[in-house]
């Protein structure tokens, strides 16, 4: 009864209008007082170590990194590089998209920077070719989906702080899945090209490929410079996240000199803005994961879940069905937040390892 009151206050208030995080730690505040068990002050407590994570601190560096990138006018130099890679390919913009996707994934790790960034650019070439806007828009959003899951990526570090999982690990994990993923996007892209037509954008030359390669050099080694420096040891991921601003500063100032003081600071206050707005949510839901494990809510789910089927495989084909329905109402981040503390002891008792499974979530 006591965590029916919490997920029902929860919905109750996110059916209101109320913002995610106020409706995760309003309804947390409301089955406190109604508990009477739980006192106020550690209610504030619980907030307040819910962002007290070193982990986290990557989240703002990772924000400012990509906004850098974008203002510096970076990722330009990324896309005439990959222009000249693979703009030759039938449906070559199409296939520029994903591309440039794949490399400017290594530098802001959300797909909001990479819709934000490159995806500006890459719409606008392709309704200049010809392209249907709906298939420029389509596959522009679809690849920025490879940002989440092509290291360094922002959600994977909210989801490894709020599953306690390795930071590393999870980065890691992300590889495989992120160039598969960008495979099929582009043998997607070239059926479409086939089917409606859509032939080469560009001609490959040698010289051309080399010359954006050295245009663009610096920015390309963005992604080697953070995964590798992770990899070998060089850095935590936290660490990371400050190496890349302190590069994309460096290529934005004194090397490329597209970065003025005005446009920093317009970056920070930004940073800060979409920081903020994190950490309350990370905040809000550190009350409402806590209370669903008091409450034993959790153990309560295992045991439905567990009761309906005990195969694996099933349980993960309802398990993605679900989280694709969540995913169509609340933003990720908050997705992630809310669910991780419900459905991953579930993922546990099956025995699904918690990088596997936070790969299956993210994505």
């Amino acid at each position: 009864m006591t965590a029916a009151i919490l997920l029902f206050g929860f919905f109750g208030l996110l059916a209101m209008g109320f913002p995610v995080a106020i409706a995760l730690a309003g309804s947390g505040i409301v089955f406190a007082y109604i508990d009477g068990t739980i006192p106020m002050l550690a209610i504030v407590h619980r907030m307040a170590s819910g962002v007290d994570s070193f982990p986290l601190l990557c989240v703002p560096f990772f924000i400012m990194a990509g906004l850098l990138m974008n203002t510096s006018g970076i990722t330009e130099r990324i896309y005439d590089f990959a222009v000249a890679a693979v703009g030759w390919m039938r449906g070559g913009l199409a296939q520029v998209n994903v591309i440039g996707s794949v490399i400017f994934a290594g530098m802001s790790g959300t797909a909001v920077g990479d819709a934000a960034g490159l995806g500006t650019i890459e719409v606008r070439a392709m309704k200049a070719h010809g392209y249907d806007p709906k298939f420029a828009v389509g596959i522009t959003a679809a690849s920025s989906m490879l940002g989440p899951l092509l290291p360094p990526s922002l959600p994977l570090v909210i989801y490894g702080v709020s599953a306690n999982a390795s930071i590393g690990q999870l980065f890691a994990a992300g590889i495989v899945p992120g160039l598969l993923l960008a495979t099929c996007l582009m043998s997607m892209v070239y059926y479409y090209a086939r089917v409606r037509g859509y032939g080469a954008d560009a001609k490959f030359r040698l010289s051309e490929m080399f010359r954006t390669f050295l245009r663009g050099a610096l920015p390309l080694a963005t992604p080697i410079i953070i995964i590798g420096g992770m990899r070998a040891g060089a850095f935590t991921p936290t660490e990371g996240a400050i190496c890349a601003v302190a590069w994309a500063l460096l290529l934005g100032l004194f090397v490329f000199r597209t970065l003025g003081w005005k446009a920093i600071a317009k970056v920070s206050f930004e940073t800060v803005e979409i920081t903020a707005t994190i950490l309350i949510i990370v905040a809000g839901s550190e009350i409402f994961g806590w209370l669903l494990t008091t409450t034993r809510a959790s153990e309560m789910v295992v045991g439905w879940v567990l009761a309906l089927t005990e195969q694996k495989w099933l349980i993960l084909l309802l398990a993605n069905i679900f989280l694709l329905l969540v995913g169509l109402a609340i933003e990720p981040l908050p997705a992630i937040l809310i669910l991780t503390p419900i459905m991953l002891p579930i993922m546990e008792t099956i025995g699904v390892d918690p990088v596997h499974f936070g790969l299956i979530m993210v994505l």
